[in-house]
């Protein structure tokens, strides 16, 4: 890994280049061309079909390639290789920059509660690289949530729903706050829901001990306006359990992305740790890549080694690539999950090792989540788009990163660090 990890682009400067290669669309309905070519100029892509069919007019070298994909859209990240999306610029750029390097050229920066001064800092100083186009936007994971759900976030830091202090982060981050995570059960709930929907912010319920009718309540009273659908922040993480006389949250938030995939799309995280293989494949045959957007809700130690690290003001461990708060507990019992250590082609490497579709796994690490935050030329490979596309050999693996039609330097065909959370099964 380079000493220096942030994003470094490689400037196309011969007009344009060409792949040929077996090629994912990331499109719903799972289309995929044995034989096509991609052709970039400057930054967009220029043509992308069947290689039959290329235009006689079209000039390029064309490289052959095993595999092509839409690069990757990552909705729910704290950060990676050894740096915290905070108020330190040039750390979150180098975690931005390697998490481009390994697939994922769209990310939002995810912030965790924290006071309000923090956050509006950590707002500040990120708005900047997303107006500078390394990160694709910010979420605010909380601090809007209760208390009893915090996982690994600091209690201390949780505090009821106050639109005034929304509004203030949301001019503070002049657009670039894209998504909001909070508890259908906070104080205010629906004047908050209102300015996310004024300034085009995702509401995501999570963090939540809500009861199945006050989520049904709460998706009734505050609907989507069209701009911008809910989603469901980890589904089941951070959540009452699916009971039979207890459903909680996750029955209504199932029904509702089943029901219209225009309106909820639920967030999950397929890294082996989170959630079990069972739970991952009956959430796709249940609603379908169209509402699924994969996340990584990668903290530091993403591809790095196990040990000591932070995420927001708490302490903590990682073993065997599991981040925990407190692991010991002084008492022997495991600390809560602290986030997660993968990258999000690991998490679609897994989902088509559990039997998902490849192409399915692809719409929900690319097309679904670059929808869900209103991104609208990327997510997939079609003529026009961000040329964004990575190249990965049939394993999966990366071997070149595309972003705006730049390569991207430090693409890894082994990946380095700690692998243990991207292989676990």
């Amino acid at each position: 890994m380079p000493a220096d990890s942030s994003l470094i682009l490689e400037e196309n400067d011969d007009g344009g280049l060409g792949l040929r290669g077996r090629l994912i669309t990331g499109l719903p309905g799972g289309e995929v061309i044995d034989d096509a070519t991609v052709v970039i100029a400057g930054d967009r892509i220029r043509w992308c079909g069947p290689t039959a069919e290329l235009p006689t007019g079209v000039d390029v070298e064309i490289t052959r390639v095993p595999l092509i994909l839409p690069g990757l859209v990552d909705v729910h990240c704290h950060g990676g290789f050894g740096h915290t999306f905070s108020a330190d610029h040039q750390a979150a750029r180098q975690a931005a920059g390697q998490h481009a390097a390994n697939g994922t050229t769209s990310l939002l920066a995810s912030l965790v509660s924290a006071p309000s001064a923090v956050l509006l800092e950590q707002i500040l100083v990120l708005r900047e690289l997303v107006e500078e186009g390394i990160l694709a936007g910010l979420h605010l994971e909380g601090p809007f949530i209760t208390k009893s759900m915090c996982g690994a976030q600091d209690p201390s830091a949780i505090i009821d729903g106050d639109p005034a202090l929304l509004k203030q982060w949301l001019d503070a981050g002049r657009g670039t706050v894209r998504s909001l995570t909070l508890a259908p059960e906070t104080a205010q709930f629906t004047e908050l829901v209102a300015l996310c929907r004024e300034y085009g912010v995702v509401p995501s319920l999570g963090h939540t001990d809500a009861t199945a009718a006050r989520t049904r309540e709460a998706l009734q009273e505050t609907p989507p306006d069209g701009s911008r659908p809910w989603s469901a922040t980890h589904l089941f993480n951070r959540m009452p359990p699916l009971e039979h006389r207890l459903p909680g949250p996750v029955a209504v938030l199932l029904q509702a992305a089943q029901q219209n995939s225009e309106q909820m799309v639920l967030e999950l995280i397929a890294d082996g740790v989170h959630l079990d293989p069972e739970i991952v494949r009956m959430v796709f045959a249940l609603v379908g890549p169209r509402s699924i957007a994969l996340i990584t809700d990668s903290m530091a130690a993403a591809g790095m080694a196990d040990g000591p690290y932070t995420l927001g003001s708490l302490e903590v461990t990682v073993r065997e690539g599991i981040a925990r708060l407190d692991p010991s507990g002084g008492d022997g019992v495991p600390g809560a999950i602290a986030g997660g250590t993968s990258r999000l082609l690991g998490n679609v490497r897994r989902c088509v090792e559990w039997g998902i579709p490849l192409t399915d796994a692809v719409t929900a690490a690319s097309y679904t989540p670059a929808r869900l935050i209103g991104l609208n030329q990327i997510g997939a490979l079609l003529r026009g788009y961000r040329a964004d596309l990575l190249v990965t050999n049939d394993e999966l693996e990366v071997l070149q990163v595309y972003r705006a039609g730049s390569q991207i330097k430090g693409a890894q065909i082994k990946q380095e660090g700690n692998d243990r959370a991207d292989t676990a099964v």
